[in-house]
């Protein structure tokens, strides 16, 4: 049953996908058409008639009426839906708000509804048809997926409405048919501790030799859970030869009950895997599961850092890129296997595109899809069944080419920049606050200062990077760095969210005099002219500091 499950499900995402195809010939008729439609379900909510949709005829009268937005435009009329208030900003209620965090660090809650849920799901089944597409091509059989995700909601609204992160509303609308491609019970994914989820999902995926997928949202995820394996080869080969849980295992009794009913010995399996654990030393994906078809997770932006150590866990198993999208939009999907650029997801929403000469406007001229150009860089605008008109992100985006009249582009990063240890996206803002209020706060002046990553650590923790200025001393470095992470947390609420873990406790690193002078000096060394020149407040280059005397270094 679940290989007729599996194969059905191949063969209706690569029907989506030869769909998708045909409209990427006609992507400006598909727009068009898309834009009138939404306009025209949405002319009799609260932001419809705002904005008199009724009276738009054309694309151009669009642009002119609605004007550029961004979350804070829409905060109150999110308020509102999530108290309970139909109509607003969708005819449809919402079933679920996504949530994340915004440039300002305050959390933001997405409105899901049936329809914006339908077209998420399109987009995610047209990627899995072109990674189906590729496997068969390169023949790679398929199978089941390990996907070590949370599917617990954070809470519920007034009116009962679950609220989370987007990975939380995926797993949980996805359905019972789709949830058959776990090689783990969906269960699993309600524990709440994430070493414990971590570890469950790794053994009960460890019962298939032939497990073939190895999905992680984000690259640094992949690696977290390959850790897992690594630290607990011997607690799960034990647990899959005697048929029982680890007993040092957090999870909730009725939970626990579920899962022990649906787990039995497997020594056969237990034997291969001590065998190899035995020989090798350690316990890696490509050995435990030497058939992986490939492994799905974000590509673009920063997520190549994490991609270049896959080698060592997955030996030369492709990774494919899946979908490009965030809690509020879908913007494109990945067409192959070790590719960074998507194809415009034409018909999940209307999209615009910021020319970098407009960046700066308060009401920038937009491009059409069809009218990008190949190797410039735009912010990209979204309207969408979310509720969301001409919204602006931030993400800035590199135009690659085009699938036939549909662009091909390459996530870049976050304009203003921003910095990750897992997924919480602390932005230069964040950064900026924090240390303002440290300094208010300490009574001392900084030279300049740079947040950057850990190296070699996975999850890597926030190095605080700071120069003080010439006459400032800073007393007590020890509360500085638990201040650092108190504040932070205060402004940021992903950042809050996920400390102290997965986020390890920050470090402070005390750079000597002139530190940043040394900076600057390379950069001019570089052809950089000294006018041009900005000292990033985040960086997740490892080597960007690298050389510079460090005075005193002080963790938690």
């Amino acid at each position: 049953m679940a290989n007729l499950l599996l194969s059905l499900i191949a063969e209706a995402a690569l029907q989506a996908r030869r769909d998708f195809i045909a409209k990427t010939y006609q992507t400006e008729a598909v727009q068009v058409k898309f834009l009138r439609s939404l306009l025209h379900a949405n002319q009799e909510t609260v932001l419809g008639q705002h904005h008199s949709f009724a009276k738009l005829q054309s694309v151009q009268d669009f642009r002119d009426a609605v004007p550029v937005s961004r979350y804070s435009d829409y905060e109150s009329y999110i308020q509102r839906a999530f108290q309970g208030e139909a109509n607003v900003m969708t005819p449809d209620p919402a079933i679920y708000f996504n949530m994340t965090s915004g440039s300002t660090g305050k959390q933001k809650l997405i409105p899901v509804t049936r329809r914006s849920r339908r077209a998420v799901s399109y987009a995610n089944q047209v990627a899995v048809g072109f990674g189906t597409h590729a496997a068969r091509r390169d023949r790679r059989p398929l199978g089941k997926m390990l996907f070590t995700n949370s599917a617990r909601s954070f809470g519920r609204s007034p009116q009962g409405i679950p609220y989370g992160p987007i990975s939380v509303s995926d797993l949980n609308l996805m359905g019972p048919i789709y949830q058959q491609v776990f090689a783990h019970p969906f269960e699993v994914m309600k524990a709440g501790d994430s070493v414990t989820r971590n570890y469950l999902c790794l053994l009960f995926a460890l019962t298939d030799p032939n497990l073939r997928i190895v999905s992680a949202t984000f690259p640094v995820y992949a690696l977290t859970f390959c850790e897992h394996l690594e630290i607990h080869a011997e607690s799960l080969i034990e647990d899959l030869e005697t048929g029982t849980f680890a007993p040092w295992l957090k999870l909730e009794p009725e939970l626990r009950e579920v899962l022990e009913r649906q787990w039995r010995p497997h020594p056969r399996r237990a034997a291969e895997l001590r065998h190899i654990l035995n020989a090798e030393g350690r316990l890696v994906p490509h050995r435990a599961w030497p058939n992986l078809a490939f492994i799905v997770t974000a590509r673009g932006g920063t997520s190549n850092f994490y991609i270049n150590r896959f080698k060592d866990y997955f030996a030369d198993t492709p990774v494919f890129g899946g979908t490009y999208s965030s809690a509020e939009a879908t913007y494109g999907v990945h067409r192959d296997f070790g590719t960074d650029g998507v194809i415009l997801a034409v018909n999940s929403g209307f999209y615009e595109f910021v020319p970098e000469s407009e960046w700066e406007a308060e009401q920038p001229k937009t491009l059409l899809p069809h009218e990008v150009t190949v190797g410039d860089r735009y912010r990209i605008l979204i309207s969408n069944l979310n509720g969301f008109y001409r919204y602006d992100i931030g993400d800035v985006v590199e135009v690659e080419g085009f699938y036939n009249t549909a662009p091909i582009f390459v996530f870049r990063h976050r304009r203003g920049g921003l910095l990750s240890s897992t997924t919480e996206k602390t932005t230069e803002f964040h950064a900026i606050q924090t240390m303002q209020t440290l300094q208010r706060e300490f009574g001392i002046a900084l030279e300049n200062f740079c947040i950057t990553l850990s190296d070699p650590e996975i999850p890597p923790r926030y190095q605080v990077n700071i120069e003080l200025a010439p006459g400032s001393t800073l007393e007590d470095p020890t509360k500085f760095i638990h201040r650092f992470d108190e504040v932070l947390a205060e402004l940021h609420a992903s950042y809050a969210l996920r400390r102290p873990e997965p986020i390890p406790d920050p470090r402070l690193r005390i750079l000597a005099p002139g530190s940043f002078n040394q900076i600057r000096q390379r950069m001019i060394d570089r052809g950089v002219l000294e006018s041009q020149i900005k000292f990033p407040h985040l960086s997740d280059d490892r080597h960007y500091l690298e050389g510079l005397t460090v005075m005193e270094e002080v963790t938690f």
